[in-house]
């Protein structure tokens, strides 16, 4: 089986980005499911019910989120009823949504869990503990279990990472638009990436146009950042391949796509 998980989508460029380039990876890379991180895909803040369906349309499997799926409160028309958009699990009980579902996939059960992460970040429940709480739920019942970890600070995805080497099947980041060079199989079997990376304007500040980040650090204030929307597009996702006799990764490729 092979699995495409793709970063932060961002606004309008990112939607057309998705549509275009998922399409063309399935075909050339023989992708089964694609895993892809909404949280952006309204205008760089949250995701809404048409965005929603866009991305599906586009080839999405399942949605996972971050801290900006409240930033449209439109999300909650459907965060109870869309069984494969999640946000992340660690939020309070009683929460609108759910943290983690299972996706069907020919005799395969595929768990996908999202979680947030608390440095540099609003206060949440811990992730390490919340994550081994699911696995204790869903681990009988899943083939193949991955995670969306959406967080800021590297050494915080890493630790997860570590925390849950040989647990599960592939622990990826989100949230800083920014792809790493680290992916890599980790020793007790779990594919690994600090960050998938954004899908969005290239020529941009993690997505938003750079006059206004520029503004916003040279005079210290507020101002109102809007997404990129012109010029070039980037596209950031990682591949991890699973054997389907094992349902261990077998490997992870990055993928970076750029183009006018």
């Amino acid at each position: 089986m092979r699995i495409l998980m793709v970063g932060d989508v961002v606004g309008r460029p990112g939607r057309h980005a998705f549509t275009e380039y998922t399409a063309n990876l399935r075909r050339e890379k023989k992708i089964d499911v694609v895993v892809v991180n909404g949280e952006n895909a309204a205008h760089g803040k949250g995701l809404t019910q048409s965005t929603f369906s866009e991305l599906l349309s586009g080839g999405a499997d399942i949605i996972t989120t971050g801290n900006h799926i409240w930033d449209n409160k439109d999300v909650y028309n459907i965060l109870d009823s869309e069984p494969y958009l999640i946000r992340p699990a660690n939020y309070p009980e009683g929460t609108p949504g759910r943290g983690f579902c299972v996706y069907p996939y020919r005799a395969k059960n595929i768990g996908v869990i999202n979680l947030q992460g608390r440095t540099f970040m609003p206060p949440l429940d811990c992730p390490f503990t919340c994550a081994s709480e699911i696995l204790r739920q869903i681990k009988n019942e899943c083939d193949i279990i991955l995670v969306d970890f959406h967080a800021e600070a590297t050494a915080e995805k890493m630790s997860l990472g570590f925390f849950l080497d040989g647990k599960v099947t592939a622990v990826v980041g989100t949230h800083t638009h920014v792809q790493t060079a680290d992916e890599r199989i980790l020793p007790n079997g779990t594919a690994y990436a600090t960050d998938l990376g954004m899908v969005g304007a290239l020529n941009s500040v993690i997505g938003v146009d750079p006059e206004a980040a520029v503004e916003k650090f040279l005079t210290c204030r507020l101002n109102k950042l809007e997404v990129a929307e012109e010029g070039a597009k980037i596209y950031c996702a990682v591949v991890i391949e699973i054997d389907d006799r094992t349902n261990r990764a077998i490997s992870i490729e990055r993928v970076k796509i750029s183009t006018n």
